[in-house]
């Protein structure tokens, strides 16, 4: 895509329907936060509103963030919105530089396909999913081992955020993920120091969404629920 590419004629104010527990709506806001788009871009909190036939007549798969053009047209998935809003704005374009793109597209298809698939088996148990300690263990092994291992040495690799010295939505859609891991907290005492510091350096670079990534940190580590005192090192991951 050029720098000029224009996928949506920006004449009609979008809305961008987000779930302020979701770390996967904070990439979103983020951006439009960042980039100033709010006068272009409107946030709409969705909060009990997933499963209305308005809501479901523009996004039948009733998930956010969702990216609204009209009544009946929209594109949804966190990556995909963030994508679209780097390359309609020019302020957030640079968010996405056209040198890295492939780079980050790499990083963010990455972060859907391995990287996530274990924060949500570990931190899901918050949202009410069923606990299941074998489970967890077993992804934040993979985490540990392997994930954050590519993470830390091919996509940082000496640098403060993914393959760049300055942050891309490739690093909002990682790093911010990672506040739903605060849920166990003997599993986020056990990340690997490169990891937090990372976590830490994309929540100073937006400060914007901290509100939002607060609230959820602050559900996560007042869950007292099943599964909350797993232990990784006690509990027979590393024993």
């Amino acid at each position: 895509f050029s720098s000029t590419t224009k996928f949506h004629s920006t004449n009609n104010k979008m809305k961008l329907h987000y779930l302020g527990p979701s770390a996967n709506c904070h990439g979103a806001i983020a951006l439009v936060k960042k980039a100033k788009l709010e006068g272009e871009v409107e946030l709409v909190d969705a909060w009990g509103k997933t499963k209305t036939p308005e809501f479901l007549a523009f996004n039948p798969c009733h998930m956010c963030p969702t990216l609204q053009f009209s009544s009946a047209d929209s594109i949804w998935e966190s990556n995909a919105v963030m994508r679209y809003l780097c390359l309609t704005f020019p302020d957030a374009e640079k968010f996405y530089p056209t040198e890295l793109r492939h780079k980050l597209d790499t990083i963010m298809d990455w972060r859907q396909t391995q990287m996530y698939p274990c924060v949500s088996d570990i931190g899901s148990v918050v949202f009410g999913v069923p606990e299941d300690a074998p489970k967890a263990l077993k992804a934040f092994k993979d985490l540990v081992e392997n994930h954050f291992s590519v993470l830390v040495n091919t996509f940082l690799n000496g640098k403060p955020f993914c393959y760049s010295n300055s942050p891309t939505i490739a690093d909002l859609s990682v790093a911010l993920a990672l506040t739903g891991l605060k849920g166990r907290g003997h599993f986020w005492d056990e990340l690997p120091e490169a990891v937090t510091e990372y976590y830490q350096r994309v929540l100073d670079a937006f400060p914007e969404v901290a509100e939002f990534v607060g609230a959820l940190s602050g559900m996560c580590e007042s869950y007292k629920g099943e599964g909350a005192d797993l232990h990784p090192s006690h509990d027979g991951l590393w024993a």
